[in-house]
Parts: C-alpha cells; structure tokens; sequence
C-alpha cells in the first residue's frame, strides 16, 4: 500500500510538472540530486521553473511562502490538519493571488493542500533553495568559533577559504561561536570538514594519556 502511495504521488508530481512546462520537453534536471519526497517535489519545481526562465523569481517567491507559513494566523489556517483541504486550497488560493505569485509556485501549493503535503512545504523550500545555491555556484561554508572574530582575522579566513575554491565557485560563509569548543576553530566547506578546535584537541591528548597508562 505504501509503495502504491509513493508511485501515485511520483505520478502526479510528474503530472504537475508536465503541465506548467512546455508538453513534450524533457525535465531539467536540477544541479544537486536532493532525496525525499522534497526533493521529488524541488526537482519537479526546478525543472518547470528553468524550462520558463523563471527560476529567480520562483525562489523570491518561495522565501516570501516560507515566512508566510511561519506566521500563526496562516498556518493555523492552512497546517491544521482537522481543516479540510478544501478550505485549504481556498486559503492558499487566496494569499497567491495577495501576493501575485505566478502560477508556478501558485500551482505547487495548491497541489501541496490537494494531496495533504503541506507539512513538508518548508522541506521543499529548503530543498529548491538548495539547488539553486549550487545553480550558483555557491560553496557554503561554516566556521565555528569559541568567541567573535574580529574583522581583520576574518578577512584572511576568507581570504584563505577562497583560495579552495575553483573557477566559477562562490563562497558562501556562516560564521557561529560555540563556547564549548573551547578554542581554535571547526571549519565545514562543502565536503570537507576540519577540526582545528581546542576541545577536540584535549580529547586525543586524553586518549592518549590513557593509551601509555
């Protein structure tokens, strides 16, 4: 019965995404292969989106959804799942038309409300955001530190983590602090991850001590 569930859900994703685009066209396929029911969704999102050249738009307006959503009189509205989905889809209807979305984004919510996935609309969100961040070549990366850098430290950290990067690519940095490292830096871009941190470093000092006792 699940895998039915999933096949006509693969289905009428398909369907939806055919019916936005131009008939017959092959799908676009996105730059990043997301997994999921949201990535199933984003794919078919990207795709319709790129075949019209709107794919900038499309996600402005998915970034404006997601705040919507976030709002209590919306999503008691339109997350509730005692509501039917037909008052829903009415609601979606109404705040798309408000917010003069096209009728791409227009259609996936409405879609979203029809087969009770509007749950995971965040989920797609993250999803499309995500594919066009590598559409753009963008690297991301997080540094995390046990306290606030200062901006001449962090100007040749972003100096150095550019220099990884290849012809094309954009750097994408987030920058946390984390007390609990205890110092020096933990430094995640794209696959790579390195851990340069006080913390870390008096635990293998630790398991050693312990390994010659």
């Amino acid at each position: 019965m699940a895998a039915s569930g999933v096949s006509l859900l693969s289905r009428q994703v398909r369907c939806w995404s055919t019916s936005v685009a131009r008939p017959f066209s092959k799908i676009v396929r996105p730059p990043v292969q997301v997994h999921g029911i949201e990535g199933r969704y984003a794919t078919a999102l990207y795709s319709a989106a790129s075949k019209q050249k709107k794919l900038e738009q499309v996600e402005k307006e998915l970034l404006k959804l997601s705040q919507l959503l976030k709002d209590p009189k919306v999503s008691a509205a339109v997350l509730n799942p005692y509501i039917k989905r037909s008052v829903k889809v009415k609601s979606l209807s109404d705040i798309t038309s408000k917010e003069k979305f096209s009728p791409l984004t227009a259609n996936l919510m409405s879609l979203l409300a029809e087969n009770g996935r509007l749950s995971n609309a965040q989920g797609i969100i993250s999803a499309f955001s995500t594919m066009m961040s590598v559409h753009r070549g963008e690297v991301p990366c997080i540094v995390t530190t046990a306290t606030p850098l200062n901006s001449t430290v962090l100007s040749e950290l972003t100096t150095v983590l550019k220099s990884f990067l290849s012809q094309g690519q954009v750097l994408k940095l987030e920058v946390k602090t984390d007390p609990a490292i205890m110092g020096g830096m933990i430094v995640r871009i794209g696959e790579k991850y390195v851990d340069m941190s006080a913390r870390t470093k008096i635990q293998k000092l630790s398991r050693a001590m312990r390994e010659m006792s």
